[in-house]
């Protein structure tokens, strides 16, 4: 395993989008020139240090940028314009409260890139961070040896935020969050990822050792809101997960994403590696016939107790059997409920759950678009409408629609409205 593995504003996640009733754990100060969270912070009012705000328009100015943030000891908002900054070396952040900020909405015309997706590549990592608070906000990462960006849990990173951002080719994972033996007390913990795009633009990755977000020791993550295509591996063995949480991570949220074929949808634990507790729901994971290789299930739970799987669409449409699958005896008081699938809803070696209220005969007629990935309800299925068990925090569907309060949800990802 390799040794390379928030943010100027963020409001307060509520207690019922933050697992275990988390939210005050995602309170961030940074960039408010006075905040009162009485509520929040014991001390009253809190007034973070000035933040400086450095502009640049050429990766040698970028690169200055995040030395002297560095230096500065943090609490910088460094603005790139819009262009392409071609890297010379990884930017490495090890300060505090290092925002790097691009084009919020225009994500594309901000372009941070390495000299290749190549094991040859002298760029490694793009970013390395050691540095709690970071954030990275609308532009494009893409090219590199190893990570686009790496989360060094070993040095403390806490809650980075990254958003609105396109992650696109890299030799491996997308996103690497690490830990290391060396500093067993030390985790990346209470990050969040939305609203970005993860993708391998030719179709398919260019190894099996790649993946989407990869995440040892993480606890209390928000993923939500982001798209992944064709994280998909060419040859050897299966690609790892669009969303992987695993190797002690626990208690994360992932939730509202679209995962549009890609080999492994989204996993919690690893044989002897394993997460504890953490909800997957409201996610769309769809695999077309005949496009990977090595396309295997949607949701994984291995070795992962005490976690919670409901209302997901999973429509695969490749030859593997299994839409959700359950494993090993440390799986177990786990709760799989209102997954609206085309396959089965399977335990293997020992994995124990309850499960109930899924729908496992879906066919690609029922959704909007399948073959896109679109798998919003085409029609009022009755297997479907308000047939779920209620669970008192799913607020809301993969649209963020609100799902109703006083009858049972629907089965599935999507809340069905009439036209």
């Amino acid at each position: 395993m390799h040794q390379h593995d928030r943010r100027t504003l963020r409001s307060a996640v509520p207690p019922s989008s933050a697992p275990n009733g988390a939210g005050g754990r995602f309170f961030r100060a940074a960039g408010i020139a006075a905040v009162c969270a009485g509520a929040l912070l014991t001390a009253g009012c809190f007034t973070p240090p000035r933040q400086r705000t450095v502009r640049v328009h050429t990766a040698a100015g970028l690169e200055r940028a995040v030395t002297a943030a560095n230096r500065w000891g943090g609490h910088v908002l460094i603005h790139l314009a819009p262009g392409t900054y071609a890297l010379t070396e990884t930017l490495v952040v090890t300060a505090p409260n290092v925002t790097l900020e691009g084009q919020p909405g225009a994500r594309r015309r901000v372009i941070v890139q390495g000299d290749g997706m190549s094991p040859k590549a002298r760029v490694g990592n793009l970013i390395r961070v050691s540095g709690s608070h970071f954030t990275l906000i609308g532009m494009t990462l893409r090219r590199s040896r190893w990570h686009l960006i790496q989360i060094a849990g070993e040095d403390g990173a806490e809650a980075p935020l990254i958003r609105d951002c396109v992650l696109e080719n890299a030799y491996e994972q997308l996103i690497k969050v690490s830990d290391s033996a060396a500093h067993p007390g030390a985790s990346a913990n209470d990050g969040i990822v939305e609203h970005c795009l993860f993708q391998y633009t030719a179709g398919i990755g260019p190894e099996y050792y790649i993946g989407g977000i990869d995440a040892h020791g993480a606890k209390h993550w928000i993923v939500r809101d982001n798209v992944f295509r064709n994280i998909a591996s060419p040859s050897h063995a299966v690609a790892e997960f669009a969303v992987h949480f695993w190797d002690g991570s626990a208690d994360d949220l992932v939730e509202r994403n679209l995962i549009v074929n890609c080999d492994r949808g989204i996993g919690f634990g690893l044989d002897g590696r394993p997460n504890h507790g953490g909800v997957i729901r409201n996610n769309m994971i769809y695999h077309a016939p005949d496009h990977d290789p090595f396309a295997d299930t949607g949701i994984a739970l291995t070795d992962s107790p005490d976690t919670q799987v409901y209302n997901n669409t999973i429509v695969l449409q490749s030859d593997y059997p299994n839409a959700i699958e359950y494993r090993f005896p440390v799986t177990r008081n786990v709760f799989i409920a209102n997954n609206l699938t085309n396959r089965a809803i399977a335990s293997r070696n020992g994995g124990r759950a309850t499960v109930t209220h899924n729908v496992t005969d879906a066919t690609a007629q029922w959704f909007v678009n399948a073959a896109a990935g679109d798998l919003r309800l085409a029609s009022a299925i009755p297997q479907v409408m308000a047939a779920g068990v209620p669970i008192a925090a799913l607020r809301d569907d993969f649209s963020g629609q609100a799902r109703p309060r006083r009858m049972a949800p629907d089965i599935g990802a999507d809340q069905w409205r009439a036209p």
